[in-house]
């Protein structure tokens, strides 16, 4: 991909890389309500584990069912009104919150769950390509970390938010007089997302067009996206990374109530887990490309992963939700390192490359599930067990699977 105008010389792109930061702050605190919004259904709706974690598979399944779509509806109308159309979309998402509260309807808070996750699968599909290709590729991991660090302090603030709103207290009432508390905020999100589009509409962000320029000679010979091994081992190493990234941060809460911590303390566990992942960035954007590769960010992160989850499991009370919190901290190059490296040497095929990384964004809508079922039926410490196969396969990608160039 490559502006469609003439070369955009470097000082140019801050202007359009400002307004995808912006974008990603938006994702971060729409994104980050759901470990609120799980804890906060839970006792509302008197659901079990399993149930509660259908906050997280109604928003992520939208990324799989709509990430082609969204690459087709990009096609024609362009980056530009395709973002603003998302977050119109969003808008809808969020006003179905209030019917839904009046009505004492949990289906109809999943849809709109789901039209918000439709919308945020719009921007993501034009957002993250573009800040891969505003710059040389060895930095994209630098740049992503920006617009990490954007998503992560939006995940702060609206853990402050929603969880002084929805979590404050030793318990949440059961009923439907206890969803009123969330009609003001909704009501408040929806008006500011459709100002947001309405700016993003007028903006000067430029268009992109399909193709990279940087494509390799021998892109040529290959005739399916298929054929290139590191993005297909990268789409699922992006499947665990999410999934992963929403346990270890959308079940902490309930994990920290299963074991003994009153709402009042438990309301901020998924916050220390987003100031891990902020400060993950921060060295990342220190870091690399400087003193260490995206792929071995990736490595190093893995292996502290798989240490912290073993530290999880083999201890009890704030020793175990912290270890967990930590994870944070070690998964933050995840995200900036597996694009790139799973895009890289694509040429025509980046395109459908990208919305295929979208796609792998279900990982957050089928892994909670499975986490929450292990939580019932094992235990709230033994499910989390479930995160060491899927470090383990994104430490295989960062070690061996980026390498690939055949099958």
């Amino acid at each position: 991909m490559t502006p469609t105008a003439t070369q955009t010389p470097p000082k140019n792109y801050t202007g359009p890389l400002l307004i995808i930061g912006a974008l990603f702050f938006v994702f971060g605190f729409v994104t980050w309500t759901n470990s609120v919004l799980m804890a906060f259904f839970k006792q509302a709706f008197n659901l079990s584990t399993v149930a509660s974690s259908l906050v997280a598979s109604a928003f992520f399944i939208s990324y799989t069912l709509m990430a082609i779509p969204s690459s087709a509806l990009l096609k024609r109308t362009g980056f530009k009104n395709g973002m603003s159309l998302g977050l119109l979309t969003m808008a809808v998402g969020t006003l179905v919150f209030v019917p839904a509260a009046r009505a004492f309807s949990y289906p109809l808070f999943l849809v709109g769950l789901f039209l918000i996750g439709v919308g945020l699968t719009v921007l993501q599909t034009a957002s993250n390509p573009y800040a891969t290709i505003l710059g040389p590729r060895e930095s994209a991991a630098q740049r992503i970390s920006f617009m990490g660090i954007a998503n992560k302090l939006a995940g702060i603030i609206s853990q402050r938010v929603f969880g002084g709103l929805l979590l404050t207290g030793t318990s949440v009432a059961i009923g439907a007089e206890s969803l009123e508390k969330v009609v003001s905020p909704y009501l408040v999100l929806t008006a500011v997302l459709i100002v947001l589009a309405g700016l993003i509409r007028l903006s000067n962000l430029p268009e992109v067009s399909e193709e990279q320029d940087d494509a390799p000679a021998d892109a040529t010979s290959h005739t399916s996206v298929w054929q290139f091994p590191n993005l297909v081992l990268g789409v699922l190493a992006l499947f665990c990374y999410v999934g992963a990234e929403v346990i270890s941060g959308d079940t902490i809460i309930n994990y920290g109530k299963a074991i003994g911590f009153g709402n009042d303390e438990a309301k901020y566990f998924t916050e220390y887990t987003l100031y891990g992942l902020l400060a993950g960035y921060l060295l990342g954007i220190v870091a690399i490309p400087r003193w260490i590769s995206q792929q071995n960010a990736l490595r190093f992160g893995m292996i502290l992963a798989l240490i912290l989850t073993t530290g999880a499991l083999l201890t009890d009370g704030f020793t175990s939700v912290l270890c967990i919190a930590l994870l944070g901290f070690a998964i933050a190059p995840a995200w900036p390192a597996i694009w790139p490296l799973a895009l890289n040497r694509l040429g025509k095929f980046t395109k459908i490359g990208s919305a295929l990384l979208i796609m792998a964004i279900a990982g957050g809508a089928l892994l909670p599930p499975l986490h929450g079922y292990l939580f019932d039926h094992l235990s709230p410490k033994t499910a989390y067990a479930l995160l060491l196969p899927l470090f383990g396969f994104i430490l295989y990608y960062a070690t061996v699977g980026y390498k690939k160039t055949s099958w």
